[in-house]
């Protein structure tokens, strides 16, 4: 059974009868394997941004479904939906989402706090991701005492301490520069190996997307093409850039 799955996926926006409709994703089907590192691109309006707000039940879809563990959480009322998330998701975003009154651990551990878990298992948790993620020295400090990269791993931290099914990461490097775009994604790439994390991807950037185990691109709100990484990081790399200026975008456009 796969993690996640879509089956004829569309988004519009607008109305029809005046003619404003937008279709931001088109018939879109998609899977993801337990334990894959997917990356979806597409150029400037392809859908991706759409595509994962779906997935991540902020938005939801004109036609079409999503099955998350087998669960079309879409059907879900509000508090079941609540749950369901909580359990099943993690986010990481662009603009990391910290609370900057509360220190680097307490970030982290902020959704077990909530669901009662026992103290013991929470200093487990912490220690295993903050060891992982190369944050240990800097639990005790405050949000806005630490890099961007840090903040950036923290979240990947806090995303990751639930055990959720399925990680969802919105451009994760987008506010990042070189030297902590290359950490992050190489934590979160030891984090899919040695953790098995599933992990899917909205980026727009070739280097972190060199990182993935496969790449999807959408043009125009509908699959376009997939790539799957065969050699090395540095072979896949080319190949993404050689599809990005197929589908009409070159890497330093943001898409």
């Amino acid at each position: 059974m796969y993690v996640l799955e879509t089956k004829g996926l569309s988004k519009i926006y607008g109305s029809k009868g005046k003619g404003l409709a937008v279709k931001a994703l088109d018939n879109f089907n998609m899977t993801v394997k337990e334990g894959e590192f997917l990356g979806v691109m597409g150029p400037s309006g392809s859908g991706k941004t759409t595509l994962l707000n779906i997935l991540a039940t902020i938005d939801s879809p004109s036609s079409g479904e999503v099955h998350i563990n087998g669960k079309n959480p879409h059907k879900l009322d509000k508090d079941r939906l609540a749950l369901f998330r909580r359990k099943n998701l993690g986010f990481v975003f662009q603009d990391f989402n910290l609370l900057d009154t509360l220190s680097v651990k307490e970030n982290i551990i902020l959704p077990l706090v909530l669901d009662g878990v026992n103290s013991s298992v929470i200093e487990k948790k912490v220690g295993e991701l903050a060891r992982v993620l190369d944050i240990e020295n800097i639990l005790h400090k405050r949000t806005y005492e630490i890099s961007g990269g840090q903040q950036q791993r923290t979240a990947c931290a806090r995303a990751l301490i639930n055990d959720p099914s399925i990680i969802l990461a919105d451009e994760p490097t987008g506010n990042l520069d070189s030297k902590a775009s290359n950490d992050l994604m190489e934590a979160l790439e030891r984090i899919n190996k040695e953790r098995g994390a599933t992990i899917v991807m909205v980026t727009h950037d070739a280097f972190a997307a060199s990182f993935c185990n496969r790449i999807i691109m959408i043009k125009d709100g509908k699959f376009f093409l997939e790539i799957v990484k065969s050699s090395t990081r540095q072979v896949f790399f080319k190949e993404i850039l050689d599809s990005l200026s197929l589908i009409g975008g070159g890497h330093n456009e943001a898409i």
